[in-house]
């Protein structure tokens, strides 16, 4: 049987057979998104220990669901019945920090925000940050491609992945990529694994580039009384030639949602607030920051300024960062994470309010908004099937919206179980048999994270 090979395989302490604590690894944070009782939970702390149970599995035709911190927004980690769980949480070591080649070696069970402190430690800085940051993973991370609120200027997780390490399929231990800072040997099977959500690999180890600390950062708030007025000045921020480091998106609900929660004292004197960010050194960032501002005024804010006050300015990007969790107390939340041109951004935001007032359903709104990635949360009460059906109306709604203006089904939760369906309307058949191509090399016996991502066809 598989789960005596593995007690055999495996150092003691590596399994969980106790079905009431196995059921806490059955599924992430998406909502409605459906989920089966896992066979067992390994969770390993080698990559030779991974090899052995991808090959395990491979044996006992059992398939095989990576978990990192169970933060995932789609379903990509839920458990399918009967599967083994994978967790790689208790590989979490970060290996390496090199100061000269500015890269670092990290375990996919490390942290977010702790691979972040420790590079602190030497002058340099990760940027990648979801919100997920003090609790998601590096493995997870990557399995997703994950962006965040600096991404509108430094890019997301693919931009500083170098190399790393898996198990495929076919239960080879294989090391993709590199750890020079340019190499173009052969096809980049390492960008290839980013954002493959554990369908092509596990991920045992990841080298990430990183870069020095940077300035300071001026922050800019702007009150405005719509989300399309919002849109508007985004559209004008980046017609404007300006790149922030970060421009986000909040509207009065998610405001009123966190004051409920965490007594911030926020103010919801606007239906939206704006909030941008300029690190630009010296007169440079001051001359950007009163650009961004004069670009907020201009779109009609009702009220904007710089901020002067740092503990302030800090409080309301913290309240961007607890929108979904202090919604998600309140009942069930189904999150978008659609992705548009910048240009789109106010009929994309026009769009997701006629969904709501057609589907009947309150949708709050946060958003990376200076690159287009918008995330509406999609709000109901516990127990309302109703309410339910017609959020789920509204989120199908919502992704034909976004790909008929020429955006994508997702920015950075990645496709998982609830955006199948959006990413066969997104891709040319040719494109998604190249998909199911590249998946039957990869996982030729059909074992890692089954179902998610993209049908066999």
């Amino acid at each position: 049987m598989l789960i005596e090979e593995l007690r055999r395989e495996l150092p003691d302490g590596r399994l969980i057979e106790d079905e009431r604590i196995a059921a806490g690894f059955a599924h992430d944070e998406a909502e409605w998104a459906p989920y089966g009782t896992p066979r067992v939970v390994v969770r390993p702390r080698t990559a030779r220990e991974v090899r052995s149970v991808v090959r395990a599995c491979l044996r006992h035709g059992v398939p095989l669901v990576t978990r990192g911190a169970g933060t995932g927004l789609s379903g990509g980690a839920n458990a399918v019945e009967g599967c083994v769980v994978l967790s790689t949480e208790h590989m979490n070591t970060v290996h390496e920090i090199d100061p000269v080649e500015r890269l670092a070696v990290v375990g996919p069970g490390v942290v977010n925000d702790d691979l972040r402190a420790a590079c602190a430690e030497h002058g340099l800085w990760y940027p990648p940050d979801p919100a997920s940051a003090p609790w998601s993973t590096i493995g997870g991370n990557v399995a997703t491609n994950a962006g965040g609120l600096c991404c509108v200027k430094y890019g997301v997780t693919r931009d500083y992945v170098l190399g790393l390490e898996a198990v495929t399929g076919t239960g080879e231990l294989v090391r993709l990529g590199r750890r020079t800072a340019k190499g173009v040997a052969g096809y980049d099977l390492a960008g290839l694994m980013v954002g493959s959500e554990g369908t092509l690999g596990v991920i045992t180890e990841v080298t990430v580039r990183l870069r020095p600390q940077r300035e300071a950062e001026r922050t800019v708030a702007g009150y405005f009384s719509s989300v399309v007025a919002a849109g508007r000045a985004v559209t004008a921020v980046g017609a404007a030639g300006l790149t922030p480091s970060a421009l986000e998106l909040i509207d009065r609900h998610c405001l009123a949602a966190v004051d409920r929660w965490k007594n911030m004292g926020l103010s919801v004197d606007a239906d939206v607030v704006l909030l941008g960010r300029t690190d630009a050194p010296g007169p440079a960032g001051a001359r950007e920051a009163e650009r961004m501002l004069a670009c907020f005024e201009e779109a009609g804010a009702t009220w904007a300024a710089q901020s002067t006050d740092q503990e302030e300015a800090d409080a309301l990007f913290a309240a961007r960062r607890l929108a979904y969790p202090a919604l998600e107390r309140l009942g069930p939340v189904l999150t978008e994470d659609v992705c548009v041109p910048r240009a789109a951004v106010p009929e994309m935001l026009a769009r997701i309010e006629r969904a709501a007032t057609r589907h009947d359903t309150l949708i709050a709104n946060i958003a990376h908004a200076g690159d287009g990635n918008l995330h509406p949360l999609l709000t109901t009460q516990p127990g309302d099937t109703a309410a339910r059906e017609r959020a789920q109306a509204a989120f199908r709604d919502i992704i034909a919206d976004a790909i008929d203006l020429g955006g994508t089904v997702t920015g950075e939760h990645g496709v998982g179980l609830l955006k199948r369906d959006g990413l066969e309307r997104e891709l040319a058949p040719a494109v998604l048999e190249m998909h199911r191509a590249v998946k039957a090399a990869l996982d030729p016996r059909g074992i890692l994270n089954p179902g998610k991502v993209i049908s066999h066809g």
